[in-house]
């Protein structure tokens, strides 16, 4: 991954992912790993501006959905075009948010992260996409979870940042990722830090015992209870790879 492209009606949602932390840092920095990032309004692409992006459904119904021909065009001349692409399907790989998608986990962010193309996202909204568009151009569809947005920008946002801390170089110990929930099928251990005493409450000792083999064993143990406690999902699923 390279550069990133998002395609929404609303480019200003993305302005805190490069003005503030990790993000901002790989976006504007200088190191090797630096992606590059580009918003493309759809209203550009419209001959009535935003108010020519969608359209009533056919067959009836509330809402509106944004129209093919309008999407197709800011993924051809706002993207490829622009972007200086030879072959839109090798080069580019275009997601697009929904509650059909797929669940979106650390394995895909990590795939992602990896990927040698570029990425195209969409940003739904209203009732959604027109399917046509679907079918022709999108590669991938997410979803972040069981829940409905008013668009798909801060579903969008989610993605990048997460695939982003993947990036080599991105986090202060490259390390960190891989210590992260999810990554070995449970949830964090609980962390400490000064002052040692908070509210009568103090830190485990076996955290101050310097005894790096048993805090390990103790913090996976804590990873387990967590897990069992706080999502009983995983930990059944947890325990089943176990056996």
């Amino acid at each position: 991954m390279k550069k990133i492209w998002v395609i929404t009606l609303f480019p200003d949602y993305f302005k805190p992912l490069l003005e503030f932390g990790i993000t901002s840092q790989i976006f504007n920095g200088d190191r090797s790993q630096k992606v590059e990032f580009q918003t493309v309004y759809l209203g550009d692409h419209s001959p009535k501006s935003f108010k020519g992006c969608d359209s009533g459904p056919y067959g009836g119904g509330p809402g509106m959905v944004l129209r093919a021909d309008v999407l197709e065009s800011a993924l051809v001349n706002g993207v490829v075009r622009v972007g200086g692409y030879n072959d839109l399907k090798s080069e580019l790989h275009v997601i697009y948010t929904s509650p059909r998608g797929e669940l979106f986990t650390n394995v895909i962010s990590r795939e992602l992260s990896d990927s040698s193309k570029d990425f195209v996202f969409i940003c739904g909204r209203y009732e959604g996409v027109d399917e046509r568009f679907l079918n022709q151009y999108v590669d991938q569809i997410i979803s972040i979870g069981d829940f409905v947005l008013t668009g798909g920008e801060l579903a969008v946002m989610s993605i990048i940042d997460s695939a982003l801390r993947f990036k080599l170089g991105a986090l202060g110990n490259d390390q960190s990722a891989g210590l992260d929930s999810f990554e070995d099928g449970l949830i964090e251990h609980p962390q400490y830090t000064r002052p040692r005493d908070f509210n009568g409450e103090g830190v485990p000792e076996i955290l101050l015992s310097g005894d790096h083999k048993k805090i390990a064993e103790y913090n996976h143990n804590q990873k387990i209870e967590m897990t069992k406690k706080y999502r009983p999902d995983l930990y059944k699923l947890y325990k089943e790879k176990k056996r």
